[in-house]
């Protein structure tokens, strides 16, 4: 019988969704802003290249944590960054809700996003870790479950706290509404300390370092049998290993060299995930629908709604992923996005008045349309791509592979983000224009994935 077989399926999960509240607050607070941009433009008096700096900047601080977790894993540990990234989101909810400038403000979120760029790594590297490779898929894919709760929690939260002041402006207790929003993520900040304190280390990462009694004993709590073959095989896979550089990133063809095809692979999906646009519908959502003639509390609720549909659609991917296989699905999700941001960006671009506002049922069909685009991206892109940088480098380059990724990733992230509010405003190329962008990647997406992407479904970790 295959040790796969025998693992500790509910202790695995345990231990997954303990990790995956990182994945919460990522959602959380990355999307917590979406309530507050309106607000904060108004509070500071800034423009909307500052807004997009105030919203976007948090993006620079993940890209940074995003680039160091991997190193800082290998040195330290899985768990011990975990507990790091816990304590820069307690500090970050904290401090964005008392700024005194909107450059203080940035601060916070800054330091809030490092926290947002460890999460973001390793939670994907300790879940494909510590599971089963015939459920590494489903169990890899509860990291972006609990990114989109954290997003629908986040989005319902400052619903219910405009639905009591009114609007995210006016005040609760004395405090602007806003600045609410940001404390609430304090709970699950100091939840996932208390979580990550009770995890156990990585066996690979306890095997890398020579603790091979300590990663026997974790093994021991997450497989029934096979423990001292498990651990054997491990230390197989680092026998070559040396401590993970930029260079092993590279291979030698025809006596050049040249970054090897699996980096390529894996910078593609990252940055494509982010360059189709999907977070602009999470940041910027509220904002987006009151631009074009709906009421706040409105606004609000459709983003709301929009969310609760990431959710649903990402249990669906949940179920399929082990299934179909990451790179179908990825393929789906490429053509069902083109063809859903096509029509968004034709209701924009041919359903509006002078003023922006869309007119007559255009209204209806871009709310349709952005909501089967966000379907189409939770039930595929959305997980699958985390999943697939978890498992898609073997084990020598993993963590200084993902660092790269992940740092790609938000850095479009970034981009994205950042120019939202920029091409939108009254200076910019418009809705509809940026929307035909974010079509134009999404397609882009379908021919990338198809010569790029190699399936992982199935395989072990020291195989690939």
């Amino acid at each position: 019988m295959a040790v796969e077989d025998n693992y500790k399926v509910g202790h695995v999960i345990m231990i997954t969704l303990s990790a995956a509240i990182g994945g919460f607050l990522f959602g959380f607070d990355s999307s917590v802003i979406n309530g507050a941009n309106v607000a904060l433009k108004g509070y500071f008096n800034c423009n909307d290249m500052q807004l997009g700096l105030a919203v976007s900047l948090a993006l620079i601080g993940a890209a940074i944590g995003a680039y160091f977790a991997g190193r800082l894993a290998d040195k330290f540990g899985r768990v011990r960054c975990m507990l790091a990234a816990a304590v820069l989101f307690f500090i970050s909810a904290i401090g964005s809700g008392l700024p005194f400038t909107i450059y203080d403000f940035i601060a916070w979120r800054v330091i809030g996003g490092v926290g947002i760029g460890v999460a973001s790594i390793i939670a994907p590297i300790y879940i494909a870790e510590t599971s089963p490779a015939h459920l590494r898929g489903r169990l890899g894919s509860m990291q972006q479950f609990a990114i989109v709760i954290g997003i629908f929690v986040a989005l319902l939260s400052n619903y219910i706290i405009v639905r009591i002041s009114g609007s995210a402006s006016n005040l609760i207790m004395g405090i602007e509404s806003w600045k609410v929003m940001f404390w609430v993520e304090a709970i699950p900040a100091f939840l996932y300390g208390v979580a990550a304190w009770q995890l156990p280390e990585s066996p690979r990462f306890l095997v890398s370092k020579g603790r091979m009694e300590e990663a026997q004993k974790v093994l021991s709590m997450i497989a029934s049998v096979g423990i001292k073959e498990k651990a054997q095989e491990i230390e197989d896979s680092f026998k070559t290993h040396k401590p993970a550089k930029l260079s092993d990133l590279l291979e030698t063809v025809a006596g050049k060299k040249r970054v090897a095809p699996i980096v390529w692979a894996g910078l593609s999906i990252a940055i494509l995930q982010q360059l189709v646009g999907i977070n602009v519908i999470f940041y910027y959502g509220s904002m987006l629908w009151q631009s074009v003639g709906f009421g706040e509390s409105d606004a609000f609720l459709t983003s709301v709604i929009s969310s609760a549909i990431n959710l649903t659609m990402t249990i669906a991917a949940i179920l399929l992923i082990d299934k179909i296989g990451r790179k179908p699905l990825l393929l789906i999700g490429s053509a069902g996005m083109t063809v859903t941001l096509g029509i968004l960006a034709c209701c924009f671009l041919f359903g509006s008045d002078a003023s922006g506002n869309l007119t007559g049922n255009s209204g209806i069909f871009a709310l349709l349309a952005a909501n089967f685009y966000v379907a189409f991206f939770a039930a595929t892109w959305g997980p699958v791509m985390w999943v697939m940088l978890g498992e898609m480098f073997n084990n020598r380059i993993r963590a200084v592979a993902i660092a790269i990724c992940g740092l790609a990733q938000w850095g479009a992230n970034f981009l994205v983000s950042w120019s939202f509010p920029v091409l939108v405003g009254k200076d910019g190329i418009g809705i509809g224009p940026t929307y035909l962008i974010y079509t134009t990647f999404a397609a882009i997406s379908f021919v990338l994935v198809a010569k790029l992407v190699n399936e992982t479904k199935g395989k072990k970790l020291e195989a690939m």
